[in-house]
């Protein structure tokens, strides 16, 4: 089975996954994995790879509307060097202390391949998950989508510089609390736009239609794109930037832009069950991000 096929197989045995993150008593909890040889370009400091990983997970918690409280991390290496360990820490606590969290230990492993598990919790008793979609609201980002495809180009380039400052994302812990009253489903970017649409889809049991000349592309992409084909790419489909997709009725979407504390974009709208997830009248490939070693880059 390939990544998706079996967390669909595991979603169907556990009645509280399938979600960012689960839900139990009004407590988020969410873990991740990273490893070097998907995750870490050659080039990422350690601080970074301590921020994004801490970062990914605390990405979970604001998906599903919550308040992040805390984190923890394994890292897991063939040595452990003091610069680097602590380099990592700093960079998991920065992460933590941005979005108002703590950033409180964890457990270290000899291990032949630098890894990173990390896990993030959260509080809400008002949870918003991947199934609430209705067929005429609004599909909406935030911020900008091609950011680490960019950096992994900059890093293949060797402008490590660059590289690290695009894999340091703000996780939208405060954006996700504000849409808490308003989204109608929410999950993270982390898999791509186009296969967050997907699982979206699936989980609403709707339809997409999506305007892809909406989709906001950061400006890093244009830095690095081959093409038009390219730029598409980069921001449809390679993943791994951690905003918010979500849905949103008319009626609030105003609301939403003004009280939000990043750009809301609004790329496309909800459609009836069967619809399929189209753009520009033809179906949205099921294209995204993948946990292998032998994955094609962006």
């Amino acid at each position: 089975m390939d990544e998706r096929t079996a967390l669909r197989m595991l979603a169907a045995d556990l009645s509280g996954a399938g979600d960012d993150a689960a839900v139990v008593d009004g407590t988020v909890i969410t873990t991740d994995m990273l490893h070097e040889a998907t995750d870490f370009p050659a080039g990422t400091t350690r601080y970074t790879a301590g921020w994004r990983a801490v970062g990914a997970s605390l990405s979970d918690v604001a998906a599903m509307g919550a308040t992040a409280t805390a984190a923890v991390a394994v890292y897991a290496a063939p040595t452990f060097d003091e610069a680097e360990l602590r380099s990592f820490v700093d960079g998991a606590c920065d992460v933590c202390t941005a979005v108002d969290a703590e950033y409180v230990g964890g457990d270290l492993d000899g291990h032949q391949e630098f890894t990173v598990a990390t896990t993030a919790v959260g509080e809400t008793d008002a949870p918003v998950r991947r199934s609430g979609a209705t067929p005429g609201d609004a599909v909406c980002v935030t911020g900008t989508l091609g950011r680490t495809a960019a950096a992994i180009r900059l890093f293949e380039n060797g402008d490590a510089e660059r590289g690290n400052d695009l894999f340091r994302f703000t996780p939208r812990v405060a954006t996700g609390e504000t849409l808490r009253d308003h989204a109608t489903a929410m999950m993270d970017s982390s898999d791509g736009l186009a296969r967050s649409l997907h699982q979206l889809a699936e989980a609403s049991d709707c339809g997409f239609d999506l305007d892809v000349d909406r989709v906001p592309v950061d400006s890093s992409v244009d830095e690095v794109a081959r093409n038009d084909a390219d730029r598409r790419e980069c921001a449809l489909h390679f993943g791994e930037d951690f905003e918010l997709v979500f849905t949103v009725p008319e009626t609030a979407l105003e609301t939403v832009r003004t009280a939000t504390d990043v750009d809301v974009t609004r790329v496309g709208t909800v459609s009836e069950s069967g619809s399929g997830v189209v753009a520009g009248g033809g179906p949205l490939p099921d294209r995204g991000f993948t946990h292998a070693s032998d994955a094609s880059e962006p």
